[in-house]
């Protein structure tokens, strides 16, 4: 296999308490600590796997967004990929609009693979692999929580409601990571200092020929509701009273 094709979402840390503007239009970023998608960190590790194990030549990491999503495909590199690409935009790319620029970037770069997380802890949308999948006509396998490549084959153990299913796809094609599929690596020093030497290179959106304008509109942003207290109760009867006050049972 030459290469594997990854894809970095630059999104506000899961350690952050989200916060809505006061004016319901947006999420709060300033000055909030931003960082790769846990998912994507997830495919990163497994292509470094792969390439580790022989299984390919080069790691590519690839992120829409604006100038500041560097940092992110900077600690990739530190991971240990072996160039970037920033596809650069200051506006909000949806789903579709982000596996056409991948798709662009496939039929540049020619990837055996593409790994992605299988969605963004921001949007959750779960759309761009599937959709790439779609537009590239190769097959896919989502929420893989295994992979085994043979030649030309990958063998992809999912995590799907009943359980776990495996199938078998041919390559090239589309994998996304699901949760358990790794534990993603420890970025070190020296790892951090190497990475600033590596490829970064930065393409404008609409040097790609990709529409990215919006699709939908959204109308507000609201925090989810307060939590009420939490009422205590004696014995089992008092529980079934207070159920039934609520309209429960």
């Amino acid at each position: 296999m030459s290469k594997i094709l990854v894809g970095l979402k630059r999104v506000v840390d899961y350690n952050v308490r989200v916060r809505v503007k006061p004016d319901g239009t947006g999420v709060v970023t300033d000055g909030v600590k931003m960082s790769i998608n846990p998912f994507d960190e997830i495919a990163l590790e497994e292509a470094l796997r792969i390439k580790e194990k022989g299984g390919a030549s080069e790691v590519i990491v690839v992120s829409i967004g604006p100038a500041d999503t560097q940092q992110q495909l900077r600690t990739g590199l530190a991971m240990g990929a072996d160039r970037a690409i920033l596809v650069q935009t200051d506006t909000q790319v949806e789903p579709l609009a982000a596996a056409r620029v991948f798709l662009k970037l496939v039929e540049k770069e020619s990837p055996q693979l593409v790994i992605l997380g299988k969605q963004g802890i921001d949007d959750d949308n779960n759309q761009t692999g599937q959709m790439l999948a779609a537009l590239w006509n190769r097959p896919q396998a989502t929420f893989a929580s295994k992979v085994e490549l043979d030649g030309q084959k990958a063998k992809v153990t999912r995590e799907v409601d009943a359980g776990l299913e495996t199938i078998e796809v041919d390559l090239p094609a589309v994998i996304t990571s699901d949760l358990r599929l790794n534990e993603p690596r420890y970025v070190k020093l020296p790892d951090i200092m190497k990475a600033k030497k590596k490829q970064l290179d930065t393409i404008a959106i609409g040097d790609l020929g990709v529409d990215a304008a919006a699709q939908f509109k959204t109308a507000k942003y609201e925090p989810p509701a307060t939590r009420q207290k939490g009422v205590m109760v004696k014995d089992v009867a008092g529980l079934v009273e207070a159920l039934k006050q609520k309209g429960l049972i």
